[in-house]
């Protein structure tokens, strides 16, 4: 049977769906397993997500993925989302990350341990520990899996615990047309349906190289106060652009985009919509500006990293072409 650790691969489902004559009828499901419970398990598939109970599910097992990425792709990939994410206060012990934000943001206050520590593995967590002691915090270590499975295991034994997995997804430019329902330019100024008796709304998207501070404040909601450390991390970063709609002159919606990676990736952060304004296509609606941003500046790929828990957003990701390249977790020390 399935267990958490499958989360995030691709898994075959033989469900029961019916008895004919006594005997159960079966239907199998082939997809990206992005929830796991006591009582259901949803699939990512190339129809839409597909929620099947336990009850129903008569064997499950992971399958290869149809292409898996190399440790060299794997590592390239999560050095360009560290550039698009940059911590103020870095260290280095070997080839490994050390990094440091004031606490704001996992990402930005973790050890990133790719490459060679250049000493024993015991003696660089070790060491990693000093580090984060030193800057008043919790030693983090993100793990992309698999390729930091021999260092979960030594934090395993150490009694590290565990955040949510996350999934890294990433998708080609440009974006399917059908995903984002044609330009970004053709769409700013569009309207937004409601009740046949009301009005609609109007729609501007706008990209600046600064926040407002009115997405400030939104993001501030969601990730619990911005300090300098923070705006360093959102703002320092040498190609960046926020997104702000506006429906009928009020910011409902942000994201924030950045070229990193040699100019290759896109990155994809801060997607939110204020609740308000949900189910209107708004935050497809900003993936797609960034995404035709990105990809003028010649970025080819677009990346993205979401709890893999977070079943709405990985929902919305999988109808805009994006698939999981690997996942990680992120390790804490005990405390």
């Amino acid at each position: 049977m399935l267990r958490q650790q499958d989360v995030g691969h691709r898994i075959v489902v033989r469900r029961i769906v019916g008895i004919r004559e006594g005997r159960p009828l079966f239907s199998d499901a082939l997809g990206e397993l992005v929830e796991l419970s006591e009582t259901h398990l949803t699939l990512a598939t190339a129809q839409g997500p597909l929620r099947v109970p336990v009850a129903q599910v008569h064997r499950a097992k992971r399958v290869p993925p149809t292409r898996r990425p190399t440790a060299a792709a794997v590592v390239a990939l999560e050095l360009a989302a560290d550039e698009a994410w940059p911590a103020p206060v870095r260290g280095r012990l070997g080839d490994w990350l050390l990094r440091s934000a004031e606490g704001w943001t996992g990402r930005a206050n973790s050890a990133l341990p790719i490459g060679d520590p250049d000493r024993p593995l015991p003696a660089a967590l070790d060491a990693v520990e000093g580090w984060y002691a030193g800057q008043g915090l919790v030693a983090m270590v993100n793990t992309p899996l698999p390729l930091a499975a021999p260092i979960g295991a030594e934090l395993d034994a150490r009694g590290w615990g565990s955040r949510p997995p996350v999934l890294v997804q990433t998708v080609p430019l440009p974006l399917p047309a059908a995903a984002g329902g044609g330009t970004a330019a053709a769409r700013a100024g569009e309207s937004v349906g409601g009740p046949a008796s009301t009005p609609a709304a109007r729609v501007v998207i706008e990209l600046s190289e600064v926040p407002s501070s009115e997405w400030l404040a939104i993001a501030a909601g969601r990730k619990g106060g911005l300090s300098d450390a923070a705006r360093h991390v959102l703002t320092g970063v040498d190609q960046v652009r926020f997104a702000h709609v506006y429906v009928d002159g009020e910011l409902v919606a942000i994201g924030r985009g950045t070229v990193t990676g040699q100019g290759r990736w896109l990155g994809l952060s801060l997607i939110e919509v204020l609740p308000a304004a949900r189910r209107q296509g708004l935050a497809g609606r900003v993936i797609t500006a960034l995404a035709e941003w990105g990809g003028s500046l010649g970025a080819t790929h677009a990346f993205l990293q979401v709890e893999q828990r977070n079943t709405p957003a990985v929902a919305l990701y999988r109808r805009l072409g994006f698939v999981t390249h690997h996942t990680y977790l992120t390790r804490v020390a005990p405390h």
